[in-house]
């Protein structure tokens, strides 16, 4: 139901599906004026449709600087002094492969979007934030937490966007603007269908060489990952802990959303090594040895 209460605008980036989709209709709902970034017309119209209230989707392209540039003037020209009360920091897409045969272009592309993008975004909209001293609310991932296979650059550019976060809440603390983590485990949305739409044609593209040394354990990853699709929870699950985040008295630095998120924090906390490997390496079906690595770390 709809909010008699204004509570401020809001920007979000990545709102054509999955996790954006849901803060930007749940935002809506409780009297937010959300500015919802879609990748086109299309995606805008559809989230249209599924609103509640004045919701206004901007093509926000945030790997491009002059798409990023014309937002945040438009939404200059609509907020005024009011300012924005947040922003939620969302869109992001997933390169996986081998390590060993990863393409630069292929890693570039996932730092640019997953985080060059949203510290260009920040950057933009950080003086509308601080007329209102909003809030800004980072979606990480647990993969950038505790990694897995064959998706290192995703793990990577989370994990990067992590301390990229810690460093920026410690350097608006003076201005009184809050950054909140908001980091998911295992959500069902439409980006595992796509990654895994990308990677069987990466697979399939390989050279014979690559092939036969990691064919085999990139059709079990994807295989796990059509598995996670399924028993992941539903993105609204996200979106209410990041509408708690926005409107709280006093927000925690970051939120864990999804049990499996919190029991993969225990075990890195409580395991060795070696023995979260060979857990991982389990699940995803691929043989592990227990035999590579002695318990404990030097150093």
């Amino acid at each position: 139901m709809k909010s008699d209460q204004h509570r401020g605008s809001i920007v979000i980036t990545g709102s054509s599906t999955g996790i954006g989709r849901a803060c930007s209709l749940l935002l809506d709902s409780m009297g937010f004026t959300v500015f919802a970034g879609v990748r086109n017309q299309a995606d805008g119209d559809a989230l249209i449709k599924g609103s509640s209230g004045p919701l206004t989707p901007i093509i926000l392209d945030v790997t491009d600087d002059d798409s990023i540039r014309r937002s945040a003037e438009f939404v200059a020209s609509s907020v005024g002094e009011k300012g924005l009360a947040g922003l939620v920091n969302n869109a992001g897409i997933v390169v996986t492969g081998p390590l060993e045969f990863i393409r630069k272009d292929d890693l570039w592309e996932q730092f640019h979007v997953n985080l060059m993008g949203q510290v260009a975004v920040t950057q933009a909209f950080l003086p509308l934030l601080k007329k209102c001293k909003g809030r800004i609310v980072n979606i990480t991932s647990i993969g950038g937490r505790q990694s897995v296979p064959f998706m290192g650059p995703y793990c990577a550019s989370k994990a990067a966007m992590e301390v990229l976060s810690d460093s920026l809440r410690m350097e608006l603390r003076p201005f009184d603007l809050p950054v909140i983590i908001v980091t998911p485990g295992n959500i069902s949305t439409p980006i595992w269908s796509k990654t895994r739409k990308i990677s069987e044609q990466r697979t399939h593209e390989l050279a014979t060489k690559v092939r036969n040394l990691y064919g085999a354990s990139l059709d079990l990853v994807l295989k796990a990952s059509a598995k996670m699709e399924k028993s992941g929870i539903d993105p609204i699950a996200v979106a209410r802990v990041v509408a708690h985040a926005l409107t709280t008295g006093k927000p925690k630095t970051r939120y864990i959303v999804g049990w499996d998120a919190r029991l993969q924090i225990v075990m890195s906390k409580v395991l060795p090594d070696w023995i979260r490997d060979y857990i991982v390496l389990r699940f995803i079906g691929l043989a592990s040895s227990r035999k590579n690595y002695k318990g404990g770390a030097d150093g």
